[in-house]
């Protein structure tokens, strides 16, 4: 089952200020995604039930899973010290 993956505009603009080599890397893992929303290495997060992140170095991505609607939408990318605060 492939899923689709939803990079909201303010998150576009946080994957666009990453360090370029960190851009790379998690285009590819974001792409990745839409086959397996689940990977190997990601964290599923404490208060939402459907709520998961994937480590990139120094880097997080947070995002939602919603099987229902086959849907993986992206939250934050940002520095580990940035993206839990809301």
């Amino acid at each position: 089952m492939s899923y689709k993956v939803i990079i909201p505009k303010p998150v576009q603009r946080q994957l666009d200020a990453l360090p370029d080599n960190i851009r790379e890397r998690s285009l590819r893992r974001i792409a990745a995604l839409k086959e397996n929303p689940r990977p190997a290495g990601c964290v599923k997060l404490r208060g939402d039930e459907n709520e998961y992140r994937i480590r990139i170095g120094d880097y997080r991505i947070r995002y939602e899973v919603r099987d229902e609607e086959a849907v993986v939408l992206l939250l934050h990318c940002k520095h580990r010290k940035d993206v839990y605060r809301h």
